[in-house]
């Protein structure tokens, strides 16, 4: 077969600008076109770069800004109008919202706590978590394992019960290892926490089914109580669980934005934004990456994007791996921001496992994490209501989900109806992964082939798992640290 031959358009930098005959054939193409009908859009303007990321939430700005420092030539394709993903802020009449659900700094992995810090650097608040689990009409320590003392005696009775029980039939090998997430709940936690509140709220935050979920996620994720943590929290002795969320970091000023701001900083004039990624072809030894008006050849292509997008942006997928991308399941999101002339609870945010309240599944206090977040004498809430794509609540108007929060709100005794200033909705179709149990052949067979196209895959969406920001900051430092050098 004979070897194609690269035509060479001038030099770039150090290195030749190489193009293809197969770009030279589209080119002129859309220009013959063009020419025969006016009303063909116009050719698609044309841009080089070395590495090109899809995507510019947070792995996106983590990867381009740490590509960036070790001396790569980058650039981000952003679909929205401003980057962040999930991770944006929104400023209004004097209140800040993150409009992709609550967002806080905190984590395990010492290094990547140390970076985010760093960012935010003069700009940050340290707040103790205070956290709580609204349970029939009581605000219940989280986790809930660890506030068993503000359960009524019955439930109180019921829990403990049943988590010792279950301890002893873990430990004497008596019970089955769990196959899927609800039978890990009950071998965790016993029937009682999991009934009052562990089943509950997953599946109101999951909305899926827990038999049919996973578990391979949670374990190591979520640890077994000590059996002497849960007991001496029945009976009142104050015990801490999750304590590497105990004391978090905020930005004082900006949302959790700020912290995306600060990330992208060094790479600001490689940012892209309005560039809905629409095709990627493979071209000798580039990538020609097209909005429709416009085409990026890139020497390298990492993907952030959603790996639904990303799959549907390529020629010639095979019918098996469109298939099991169209199987994986996630959540969308709504958020519900409500400001409010007044106080709220002195609670960083709250589960709220019950139905019959609603399908909020987490609410907020944003004005609790920085008292530049909200006017003053005001303070701000943010309701979030996960849901399947297609639902009755993705239906549901502005107006209808402003007023289904305020009556929960006001039923909780959390605000009245008059003191609301303000109520703003924002929606994000892609928010949660949902781990059903056909995921991991699902995930291997796309993988597999996004292998073979060579576009590595990076971050909560790219790979598809349910990663938090840290997470997804580790993932792009991982993927940095062996990725090779552009020569």
């Amino acid at each position: 077969m004979t070897q194609r031959k690269p035509v060479r358009l001038g030099a770039r930098r150090d290195h030749d600008r190489v193009v293809y005959p197969e770009v030279i054939f589209f080119l002129c193409d859309l220009f013959l076109k063009t020419k025969v009908n006016p009303n063909y859009p116009s050719p698609p303007t044309y841009f080089r770069v070395t590495t090109a990321i899809l995507g510019g939430g947070l792995s996106g700005l983590t990867l381009a800004r740490l590509l960036h420092e070790r001396g790569d030539d980058v650039i981000v394709l952003e679909a929205e109008q401003n980057p962040g993903g999930l991770c944006r802020s929104i400023q209004e009449d004097g209140f800040t919202f993150d409009i992709g659900g609550s967002h806080i700094i905190f984590s395990r992995d010492a290094e990547v706590l140390a970076f985010m810090r760093r960012m935010i650097a003069g700009n940050e608040e340290r707040n103790n978590r205070n956290t709580r689990i609204f349970y029939k009409n009581r605000y219940v320590k989280y986790p809930f394992e660890n506030g068993l003392a503000d359960l009524p005696p019955d439930d109180r009775f019921f829990c403990i019960n049943e988590f010792v029980k279950a301890q002893i039939a873990f430990e004497t090998g008596s019970v089955p290892h769990p196959s899927n997430f609800r039978e890990w709940i009950y071998f965790t936690f016993g029937k009682g926490i999991a009934d009052c509140y562990m089943v509950p709220y997953n599946e109101k935050i999951w909305k899926y089914p827990t038999d049919r979920m996973s578990h391979h996620w949670v374990e190591g994720r979520v640890p077994r109580p000590p059996i002497e943590d849960v007991i001496k929290s029945a009976i009142g002795i104050p015990t801490e669980g999750y304590t590497h969320q105990s004391v978090f970091s905020y930005p004082a000023q900006g949302g959790i934005e700020a912290l995306i701001h600060a990330i992208g900083a060094p790479v600001k004039g490689r940012i892209r934004t309005g560039f809905c990624v629409r095709s990627i072809k493979k071209s000798g030894n580039c990538f020609l990456i097209s909005d429709g008006t416009e085409i990026i050849e890139a020497d390298r292509c990492i993907c952030t994007l959603p790996v639904q997008h990303f799959i549907a942006c390529l020629d010639n997928v095979p019918a098996t791996v469109q298939q099991a991308c169209r199987a994986l399941v996630y959540n969308s999101l709504v958020c519900v921001a409500v400001g409010i002339r007044g106080n709220v609870p002195d609670i960083s945010w709250l589960y709220v496992p019950e139905l019959s309240l609603g399908r909020t599944n987490r609410i907020s206090f944003p004005s609790n994490y920085s008292s530049q977040t909200a006017p003053e004498g005001c303070s701000s809430v943010l309701a979030e209501i996960t849901h399947q794509p297609g639902d009755e609540v993705s239906v549901m108007t502005d107006a209808e989900l402003s007023e289904h929060v305020t009556v929960m709100l006001e039923k909780m005794g959390l605000i009245s109806r008059d003191s609301v200033i303000m109520t703003r909705i924002w929606r994000q179709p892609f928010a949660y992964v949902v781990y059903d149990l056909e995921y991991q052949k699902n995930i291997d067979i796309i993988r597999n082939y996004c292998s073979t196209v060579g576009i590595p895959l990076v971050g909560r969406f790219a790979r598809f798992e349910y990663l938090n920001m840290d997470g997804c900051i580790r993932s792009a430092m991982d993927f940095v640290s062996m990725y090779p050098r552009t020569p």
